[in-house]
């Protein structure tokens, strides 16, 4: 399964590349970017898992950068 989000008030490129590598780390993830240019992540994982992984997600980018909101793309 793939996600997309919209990470809205992103502003720092070292930021993006954290939550990156976090979100990779995450289990079921098989494969997550962070694009700075155009704000977006997108999460591939399994199906099952999707709804803990995007959850895991969201707490990852508010550690990192607490300022910033993912969206639903």
């Amino acid at each position: 399964m793939k996600k997309t989000f919209l990470l809205e008030g992103l502003d720092c490129a070292n930021c993006a590349a954290k939550m990156e590598k976090a979100i990779n780390a995450l289990d079921g993830v098989s494969r997550a970017t962070v694009n700075f240019m155009t704000t977006k992540l997108v999460i591939e994982g399994e199906d099952e898992k999707m709804a803990g992984i995007i959850e895991a997600a969201k707490k990852v980018v508010k550690n990192t950068e607490p300022d910033v909101v993912m969206k639903k793309a």
